[in-house]
């Protein structure tokens, strides 16, 4: 696991909701935010794929993550996210957002925007793993504004 940004967590191979989820309600419950909202990705079993396998630029995730939490400070809140790298088979989490916020309204608000703007922007590649194989899922991916290179 690799925790370098506060909040982000990168970790190989599929996430453990329960610890996951826990550690966050277990850190931030006692710091006076009224609302924990937590958004969980689960890998589908569509297309005949196995599951799907990921990779992270960390750089430029944490430059996004970073501007999230300047943004969630505004509004008394904080994001906190975990993701998978490699393979993560189906009907396991890849992808774990959360948001904790002093009123309820901030957190549903935001949760949705950092789940959808996660989506659009987050440097991460997505394959589908088919017959052992790692197939670049091209169709479902979107290119990332200013990545030049990367945008694949």
């Amino acid at each position: 696991m690799n925790k370098n940004n506060k909040g982000l967590e990168l970790v190989d191979g599929p996430l453990n909701v329960q610890t996951i989820t826990n550690n966050w309600y277990t850190a931030y419950k006692d710091s006076n935010y009224g609302a924990i909202i937590t958004f969980v990705g689960i890998v589908r079993d569509e297309d005949e794929i196995e599951g799907l396998s990921f990779d992270v630029y960390e750089p430029i995730l944490n430059s996004w993550f970073n501007t999230w939490q300047e943004k969630a400070e505004k509004k008394n809140a904080l994001v906190l996210i975990a993701h998978s790298r490699g393979d993560v088979l189906n009907h396991n989490s890849s992808y774990i957002a959360a948001v904790c916020s002093a009123k309820r309204r901030v957190a549903l608000e935001m949760i949705d925007e950092f789940v959808e703007d996660f989506k659009k922007t987050a440097p991460i590649w997505k394959y589908d793993l088919k017959n052992n194989n790692r197939v670049y899922a091209k169709d479902r991916s979107t290119k990332i504004d200013g990545a030049g290179i990367l945008a694949l």
